[in-house]
């Protein structure tokens, strides 16, 4: 008597944000559109940094990386999107769909090393200025980027080798327009006890860890700033870390905020919707943030075109 379970099942389907073919075409506009104000505004922020010597500092070396990661962030989900709806098809093979999980546990766990790391980076230039090219040498901030590679490729290959040993029985859909551990896990008929809380103690571990230094970071830079006896010096030393407090607001409080509503209302779909905000939204605005906002990248711009300093 065959199995009910399927170990070997060769396709997904992913339900995306809406079955109405109307709605279709604005959808891939949208989505269409900020994925390439994403990679073009990220692209032109690591051109930026790797062609002007005057950015060549820990601070745009950590931004530059950062860029690199939303952009293949981005990269992962949104051209099987388009793809689904120009052939106007939901499918997404078995492997594909492992493939594009992995690849997309990578660069959201790279992100928030890297938003980590950018933190003490400014922890260092604020609360330790003499000694910060010394304390953030080259050496050091290689093996920053590095650590973050190695953590998030060694959790992506536990969650998904994990997923791996999955069966799945006849329910193939996936309310989402990504193929999402989490509803990975949901969707398998086999027992899922140990996916889960390996799931939740990396969330806790790996997640809560880099968002704990952050926190910490930025109240010693607090306290540093608030001694400052001028008014001046501490706008500059503020302005040095409003660029990167404001790209991990967003980041943190729109990912939060997706996984809490979706805990709370179990909605599958207004999950879908919400994820948009950090894995779509936020890798767009984080360009505009570093750029409006920083006066060595507004600079660099003009040089790098020609543009005479005002």
């Amino acid at each position: 008597m065959q199995s009910v379970n399927d170990t070997r099942i060769s396709e997904f389907i992913l339900l995306g944000f809406s079955e109405g073919p109307e709605l279709q075409p604005l959808i891939f506009g949208l989505f269409l559109s900020m994925y390439l104000i994403t990679v073009c505004g990220n692209l032109i922020i690591i051109l930026v940094a790797v062609s002007d010597s005057h950015l060549y500092t820990p601070m745009y070396f950590f931004l530059s990386n950062l860029s690199f990661a939303d952009i293949c962030f981005t990269s992962t989900t949104i051209p099987k999107m388009l793809w689904n709806i120009q052939t106007q098809t939901q499918v997404i093979t078995y492997a594909d769909c492992i493939t594009q999980m992995y690849f997309f546990i990578i660069f959201s766990g790279l992100d928030i090393y890297l938003l980590a790391v950018m933190a003490y980076d400014r922890f260092v230039a604020i609360c330790h200025p003499l000694q910060y090219m010394v304390i953030m040498n080259p050496r050091l901030c290689g093996l920053l980027v590095l650590m973050s590679w190695i953590t998030s490729v060694s959790h992506s290959l536990l969650q998904t080798s994990m997923v791996l040993r999955l069966s799945f029985c006849t329910e193939v859909e996936i309310p989402h327009f990504f193929c999402e551990l989490n509803q990975m896990i949901q969707l398998a008929c086999s027992d899922t006890f140990s996916n889960n809380m390996v799931m939740y103690f990396a969330a806790m571990l790996l997640a809560g860890g880099p968002l704990t230094g952050i926190i910490y970071s930025y109240s010693k830079i607090v306290s540093s700033i608030h001694r400052i006896s001028s008014g001046k010096g501490k706008y500059k030393a503020f302005s040095t870390c409003a660029s990167h407090l404001s790209v991990v607001s967003l980041f943190f409080c729109t990912s939060l905020g997706v996984y809490l509503s979706s805990a709370v209302t179990q909605n599958s779909h207004t999950s879908a919707v919400a994820s948009v905000m950090y894995t779509v939204v936020t890798p767009m605005l984080n360009p505009f943030i570093y750029s409006l906002r920083n006066k060595d990248i507004k600079m660099a711009l003009k040089r790098i075109i020609g543009v005479p300093a005002m």
